[in-house]
């Protein structure tokens, strides 16, 4: 059978991973000198790569970060009070795996919510479901979706994501249906998926600012208590990099 007709099957059968490999076979005589086990591994081996970079991809775009941060890209050197080695042990995404939570404090600027897409970029790669909300507005889709008739269907996409990061955390009081849409969130995923929160709010305050005491109660409990903690501190990285741009 020609080759061409090999290579249209393949592409008809989405192995596009297996036709570069072949191309690149073609060009290159070395691959004459080994063994039809070997070349056949290299076929399979771009294969599976380049559906590994697909999902990726695809986790990456549904994760809809705010950010683009990578692990390797954050700044250790500024003084924010992050603790190299702990976020490398984060960076493992063994947390995820045993469905703890991590909330991320400190003053605006400061590079909460960068570390916190870092963190989710890097739990994309690890090949975890990854999707980031403001708190404020992923609210007001609840309510919004508690009126078309959509909410379960979005209460069911939120517990299936295995790393949900909440940013703006504590910005304005909650009404008692937004605390009771958060608690909803929170107890589905309890036990089942990792929650990270980034807040410029101490957590001593969050209580207050659920409002009802016993909502309270429940979200802190199934929230804070098994949460590893990054409390960062200084000064906002804006105001520092205005400084370095009219100093030149």
């Amino acid at each position: 059978m020609p080759m061409n007709h090999t290579m249209d099957k393949l592409r008809q059968m989405r192995l596009s991973g297996m036709v570069e490999a072949i191309k690149e076979q073609q060009e290159n005589p070395h691959y004459q000198e080994i063994s039809f086990g070997e070349r056949l591994a290299h076929l399979v081996e771009k294969e599976w790569l380049a559906r590994e970079e697909r999902r990726f991809a695809r986790r990456l775009k549904e994760a809809r970060l705010r950010q683009k941060a990578t692990v390797e890209e954050l700044d250790f050197h500024v003084s924010r009070n992050l603790d190299r080695a702990f976020i490398m042990e984060l960076a493992g995404c063994e947390w995820i795996r045993r469905y703890h939570n991590l909330i991320i404090t400190g003053p605006t600027g400061v590079g909460k919510t960068y570390l916190a897409c870092a963190l989710g970029h890097r739990a994309c790669v690890m090949g975890y479901r990854v999707r980031y909300h403001r708190v404020g507005r992923l609210l007001s889709e609840l309510a919004l979706a508690r009126g078309d008739g959509s909410y379960l269907e979005a209460m069911k996409t939120l517990t299936k994501v295995q790393l949900l990061i909440l940013d703006d955390w504590g910005l304005t009081p909650l009404t008692r249906e937004e605390a009771l849409d958060l608690l909803e969130v929170i107890e589905d995923r309890h036990q089942r998926g990792s929650t990270l929160i980034i807040s410029q709010v101490p957590v001593k305050a969050w209580h207050q600012l659920i409002g009802d005491g016993t909502i309270a109660d429940a979200i802190l409990d199934r929230l804070v208590h098994n949460a590893y903690r990054v409390e960062m501190e200084g000064e906002s990285m804006r105001k520092q990099k205005s400084k370095v741009s009219t100093t030149r």
